[in-house]
């Protein structure tokens, strides 16, 4: 089979990471080009990368000058990039081999996700082969309804959105319906994508094998989202729900539910910035002004404290072995 896949890979910071990706994608015989975008880095990301160079002149490594976010970063690569497919690649996580051979061996797709190993600790990288199980690699198809409620988190929970899922995209679609990552999301801007793919039309199908690493550290850029970030994507899924053509009423419910789980998400982050920088009374003024977030509120301090009690009493040594999968 002919190379065919661009690899995507939007960096801030990576240098400690990023070898380790890029040489993953390179290693996948399907792989055509990676693109590694340096969002403005002030560490030596884009040495590191460069330096991954296997001579094959499939690496191309560029630099803003101006952090502009994930979504500007791999818009910027499907634009200079040609392969009729485009993979997404955290700088943080790495591919296992022969992951593209076992996703392109199945037909009749438009999008097509494998699943994902969470691995808390580099000591398992190369024992990987041997701890990960091998589950099916048989394709089923996951509907807008099905993805949409597969990222409302449950609190309590360890997180296990579908969203992190990283699918093959045919640029064709991307290109039929001019769609790209949403610039002003720094968070959740793969669900608005891949939701925004699904309510035209697209077929996504899932498989339960596993060839995606994300390796969970303390630092990574997915944990340092703030209020600011939160109110944006609350905002793009009201803009979801109000502008798009949802197919059918549980579709359009669902994505109302999703964009009300996120409003929670955003009115309690607010109310705490507010009490830290106002005290007690600044926060109580905040809700007398603002009377619809006191649901929100009020719910989540409840559920907070019976997490925390709940940890308190189930803690268990943690251990290097642990790996989580998402399906």
């Amino acid at each position: 089979m002919e190379p065919s896949i661009c690899v995507i890979v939007a960096a801030k910071d990576a240098a400690s990471t990023i070898a380790r990706a890029v040489r993953s994608a390179l290693n996948q015989n399907e792989t055509a080009e990676v693109i590694v975008v340096d969002d403005a880095s002030s560490d030596d990301t884009f040495k590191v990368a460069k330096m991954c160079d296997d001579g094959s002149g499939r690496l191309r490594v560029v630099r803003f000058e101006l952090n502009r976010g994930p979504s500007a970063a791999r818009n910027f690569a499907i634009s200079i990039s040609t392969s009729p497919i485009i993979s997404i690649l955290d700088a943080d996580d790495f591919f296992l081999p022969g992951r593209f051979s076992n996703l392109l061996q199945h037909a009749e797709w438009d999008v097509i996700a494998d699943n994902i190993a969470f691995v808390s600790h580099v000591r398992l990288q190369n024992r990987l082969a041997e701890l990960i199980p091998k589950f099916p690699n048989e394709p089923r198809t996951m509907d807008l309804v099905e993805f949409v409620k597969g990222n409302i988190s449950r609190r309590g929970a360890k997180r296990a959105e579908i969203g992190f899922l990283k699918p093959l995209i045919r640029r064709s679609l991307l290109v039929q319906h001019s769609l790209r990552y949403d610039e002003t999301l720094r968070l959740g801007e793969d669900y608005d994508l891949y939701t925004r793919l699904l309510l035209h039309g697209a077929l996504y199908k899932v498989t339960r094998s596993c060839g995606y690493v994300a390796v969970l550290r303390t630092g990574s850029l997915s944990g340092q989202h703030g209020t600011s970030d939160l109110e944006k994507l609350h905002h793009a899924t009201k803009q979801i729900v109000q502008k798009c053509n949802v197919p059918s009423k549980e579709a359009y419910a669902i994505l109302k539910q999703h964009s009300e789980h996120i409003r929670f998400r955003y009115e309690l982050r607010r109310f705490l910035d507010v009490k830290t920088s106002g005290g007690h009374r600044g926060a109580i003024f905040h809700l007398i002004r603002h009377p619809k977030a006191v649901p929100a509120v009020v719910c989540g301090i409840i559920s907070d404290k019976i997490e925390k009690l709940s940890v308190k009493k189930t803690r268990t040594p943690a251990t290097a072995e642990n790996i989580r999968f998402l399906i």
